[in-house]
């Protein structure tokens, strides 16, 4: 699907980075954190990009920021946090004037389309691109990944890793990271150093992976290391093992035998 997103921001535009750490840029200004005031502005900011899909209301957004809140105390604390956001996005906004970034439809609140870019659309945007690219152009297709996982700089909100309302797209760009580690892996078997390099980095991110421990394990006879194969199988077989109390898939362990019949 198409995202928010433009694959360049333009001056005006927000820039947020949410994968290994929050950050927000006004044009080339980074956003002290001492311009949230507070650190429910903070939470308020990130739950808007989380959900950035679509509109959220007041009473949801009280109900996952402040659930030991009575309905009054959550409202005042919910007006203060939106106003330490806008403040800190729009420092130059006149009271009361309209907000370019939140938009506000009866009681819902979400971020408004187009008016930012976000570090997660855009490597969303670059591995969807290189899925398209796939067998038809292996060597577009190694760029746009290249491209994406250079922007994958660790967990989505990893400040919010307790948060259920983080939880959920937290866990699918992993999994769109781990996968695009993986292909890469493979795509670059003939320089098996990064092939090595990128499948040890998925297996660090997910230890279960195991498309990446078949990609490390082909990785290492390119370089004739069979040991060091035969090793990565192991490995993947008792992280499966400890997680799961189950074996490798047959794949894997057919991969296994052929390496350990030589």
């Amino acid at each position: 699907g198409l995202t928010a997103s433009p694959a360049r921001p333009s001056r005006s535009m927000l820039r947020i980075y949410t994968l290994g750490g929050f950050r927000v840029f006004r044009g080339e200004e980074a956003v002290p954190p001492t311009a949230w005031g507070r650190e429910k502005a903070v939470f308020l900011a990130q739950l808007l990009v989380a959900r950035r899909r679509g509109q959220l209301h007041k009473e949801q957004i009280v109900d996952l920021l402040w659930p030991e809140l009575d309905p009054q105390a959550g409202d005042r604390d919910f007006k203060v946090a939106l106003n330490a956001v806008q403040k800190a996005l729009e420092p130059e906004r006149p009271p009361r004037g309209p907000s370019t970034y939140i938009r506000r439809l009866d009681l819902t609140y979400g971020l408004e389309p187009g008016t930012y870019w976000l570090d997660a659309e855009a490597f969303e945007d670059h591995i969807g691109q290189a899925s398209r690219l796939g067998a038809g152009d292996p060597q577009g297709a190694i760029g746009a990944y290249r491209a994406g996982l250079a922007l994958y700089q660790g967990a989505f909100l990893p400040e919010r890793r307790y948060e259920d309302w983080a939880a959920a797209e937290r866990e699918r760009l992993q999994t769109l990271a781990l996968a695009a580690l993986t292909r890469l892996a493979e795509l670059l078997l003939q320089d098996p150093v990064e092939s090595i390099r990128l499948a040890q980095l998925a297996l660090s991110i997910d230890p279960v992976w195991e498309n990446a421990t078949r990609a490390l394990m082909r990785a290492f006879i390119q370089t004739g290391n069979r040991p060091l194969a035969l090793r990565a199988y192991e490995r993947c077989r008792e992280a499966i093992q400890a997680e799961f109390g189950l074996d490798p898939l047959p794949e894997t362990r057919a991969l296994y035998e052929k390496i350990r019949a030589g």
